[in-house]
């Protein structure tokens, strides 16, 4: 690396600095020579390459103060200059050659100290390091992500203020690790260890690690190895069975229901956490097939009536004339057809829990007025009541219509409006995260595999490569479906490029081979448009006909079936 003589303006070192700390800054910034600065800010000297040569030839330890190497070089290399013209060249070059390896070792701790960044930030676990005093001295990118913060804001900060319920700084006062512990964070239990730094005897700091971000990963972790030891043990056959409070203990709660570290994601996620502490109305928006449900039933879990009902309503599905019947309930007799008894409505039944009004956009105006009387009163009437009835429910709306352009174009009311988007979380498009794909299709290949008593498939680079390029306008509805197809249509346990349905592979080609001049959006939205109108009249045929089956086997709403059959004249 060659020096060079050029004075940066600005750049200083202080007396009081090392003699290791001198070369460290001659090297990062490529200069032969610094001013040397006393307490006060005057220059009393100037630290040269010369001067750091001639101390490591005469080895000076590098912890040495850089006052104390400028008064030796200038009192014994004076005496050196007065009798001879210049430094013996054979000291010369052994001090060379010493500032060289000096330079090599710095060169090699900063790209050590860069890949353990890399690494810390890479793990999936939550890593936090404090000192002896209980402050924290570096957190990791997870850890961050998972508390709602940022490094800095938590760098520098004693960790009980940063961490709930931590014990860390306690580890440190005890020498006692703590492997697998339970801890309470945001009102869910984590598992964690907590390790103590030791050094020369002392206990010097601790280690901090957030091993599973909810419980229900230790009882997959328990189910899998059941699994080793019936295959061991040749009894698959037999236990393959999963017994019922099995499965529910390892379903994901909570949280661990979204799937996904993109930054996008993990957004979400702490937004979820703190909705799930208050009872404020949440209005969810995204685009069709991004999880909406999944992220109302994720905050209905996290919050304090996790044990109550979640009872789900999807206001397209339902014709206007029977909604109001379905959503308060009535008496007997109260129309033609009524059930003898009566019946109550998803507000009552929700009761003491979360009700989830799913395509609010597509809500009736009539019924509109009549819900935000309902949020606001927190009383319902049913159809041919006389009397109304006191409800405690947590409301949670989802669409992916515009509701702001729809109260624009007065299609939607303002005042319901403004009583659902208390809490408002967007959910991404999954081609805004295409980070979170090869961990979806994961997920949810292991589910089915399950879930179907099939062997477990694994995806080829090629085949990745492609699901990852892909678009995916129908999002996670989407790849569930491509995910249930190849189960049934791929026979081994890999899924190759050729196993995938060709409109994945084929509207990437095509986009990548248009000619010039064409208009790129136009022609990609052209071949979604044909990619989609021949995958549900495929679905049509498969089913005889049959709408609800063709709806079922699309991932899809009925109600939505029969908007893109309109929408495609089929």
């Amino acid at each position: 690396m060659a020096m060079t003589a050029v004075r940066r303006i600005g750049l200083t070192l202080s007396s009081s600095q090392t003699m290791h700390e001198a070369i460290q800054l001659l090297v990062e910034h490529g200069i032969a020579a610094v001013d040397v600065v006393d307490e006060h800010g005057r220059t009393i000297g100037r630290c040269t390459q010369r001067m750091l040569l001639w101390a490591a030839a005469r080895e000076m330890d590098r912890t040495t103060p850089i006052r104390n190497v400028l008064a030796a070089f200038s009192s014994e290399a004076g005496r050196e200059d007065s009798g001879a013209e210049t430094m013996n060249m054979e000291v010369d070059s052994a001090a060379a050659a010493e500032l060289e390896r000096l330079r090599h070792e710095l060169e090699e701790a900063h790209r050590l100290a860069e890949t353990m960044k890399t690494v810390l930030d890479a793990a999936y676990e939550g890593v936090v390091v404090v000192d002896g005093n209980g402050v924290i001295r570096e957190i990791n990118r997870a850890y961050c992500q998972f508390l709602g913060i940022r490094r800095e804001e938590a760098i520098g900060k004693h960790v009980t203020d940063v961490i709930e319920n931590t014990r860390l700084h306690i580890c440190v006062q005890s020498g006692i690790p703590e492997r697998g512990y339970i801890q309470k964070i945001y009102g869910q239990p984590m598992v964690v260890h907590r390790i103590p730094i030791w050094r020369d005897g002392k206990v010097i700091g601790a280690i901090g690690m957030l091993i599973f971000q909810g419980v229900s990963e230790v009882y997959e972790i328990f189910r899998r190895l059941q699994e080793l030891s019936r295959e061991a043990s040749r009894k698959e056959k037999q236990e393959t069975e999963t017994k019922p409070q099995e499965t529910a203990a390892s379903a994901p709660k909570g949280i661990e229901r979204i799937i996904g570290r993109h930054p996008a994601i993990a957004a979400v996620k702490q937004m979820i956490r703190r909705a799930a502490r208050v009872p404020s109305t949440v209005l969810i928006t995204g685009e069709s097939g991004t999880g909406k449900e999944v992220v109302a039933r994720a905050i209905h879990e996290a919050g304090p009536h996790a044990d109550g009902p979640f009872v789900s309503v999807n206001c397209a599905a339902i014709p206007e004339s029977l909604l109001e019947a379905e959503l308060f309930g009535y008496e007997d007799g109260a129309f033609t057809g009524a059930k003898k008894g009566g019946k109550p409505g998803k507000f009552q039944l929700a009761h003491r829990g979360t009700l989830f009004l799913d395509e609010i956009g597509d809500m009736p105006l009539a019924m509109q007025a009549k819900i935000l009387r309902a949020l606001e009163e927190k009383k319902v009437e049913k159809v041919g009541g006389l009397y109304e009835t006191e409800v405690d429910v947590r409301i949670i709306a989802a669409t992916n219509k515009p509701l702001e352009e729809m109260v624009r174009n007065g299609t939607f009311r303002e005042d319901l409006f403004y009583r659902l988007n208390i809490i408002r979380i967007h959910l991404p498009p999954l081609r805004e995260r295409k980070t979170d794909i090869p961990a979806l299709l994961a997920h949810h290949m292991e589910r089915m595999c399950r879930q179907f008593g099939v062997a477990p498939k694994s995806f080829a680079k090629e085949a990745m490569e492609v699901l990852v390029s892909y678009s995916w306008p129908g999002n996670i509805r989407e790849l569930v479906n491509v995910v249930e197809w190849l189960i049934s249509m791929v026979e081994g346990e890999n899924v190759e490029r050729g196993h995938l349905p060709p409109y994945l592979s084929t509207i990437r080609t095509a986009a990548v081979s248009l000619p010039g001049g064409v208009n790129i959006a136009d022609q990609w939205k052209e071949m979604v448009y044909q990619s989609e109108r021949e995958r549900i009249a495929a679905a049509l045929v498969a089913a005889g006909g049959n709408k609800a089956e063709a709806a079922r086997r699309l991932g899809i709403h009925r109600s939505t079936l029969y908007e893109k059959l309109k929408k495609y004249g089929l």
